[in-house]
């Protein structure tokens, strides 16, 4: 591919250091015996698949340079399933333990520490579901309503 068709930026590129710690991780393919197309090379399919993880495009919107967000998607799943990545995070966690040194009693990844909104109180009484009774709770409206049918006459209220 010649350098004007290039369109995403080199910075979205992985550095050669890391590629070369991570090329250990990934698993080794033979040819197929039956021919068929050939596998992607696994550089180009994990700068594929950083580009989707670091800007949240759709895998569908990946740049053609990466090949096509389906293969790069199958390449991910597999990725997954067979724990690279969590091996790469191993790896990592520990080689910055080693340099800078890690509390391990207290770890957080992407969390939230503060309290749902509307969440109510923490022992707060759990309401029973299909056996209450109807109308029990003020409607949305606010109108109030009668409890049996009988007593249900059509009225216009005011807004």
């Amino acid at each position: 591919m010649s350098k004007s068709n290039k369109v995403v930026d080199a910075n979205f590129r992985m550095p050669d250091e890391m590629w070369y710690r991570i090329e250990g991780l990934l698993p080794k393919f033979s040819k197929s015996e039956k021919g068929g197309r050939p596998r992607l090379e696994w550089r180009q399919v994990l700068d594929g698949i950083f580009y989707v993880l670091r800007t949240g495009c759709q895998w569908k919107a990946l740049p053609r340079e990466f090949g096509s967000g389906s293969s790069a998607h199958r390449y991910f799943q597999m990725l997954v399933q067979s724990g690279v990545f969590r091996d790469l995070w191993t790896a990592a966690l520990e080689e910055y333990d080693d340099l800078k040194g890690l509390e391990w009693k207290w770890q957080s990844m992407d969390g939230a520490m503060t309290k749902a909104p509307l969440g109510g109180e923490k022992n707060r009484p759990k309401p029973d579901g299909p056996s209450q009774t109807r109308h029990q709770t003020q409607p949305a409206d606010r109108r109030p309503r009668p409890a049996h049918r009988s007593e249900r006459i059509r009225r216009e209220y005011a807004r």
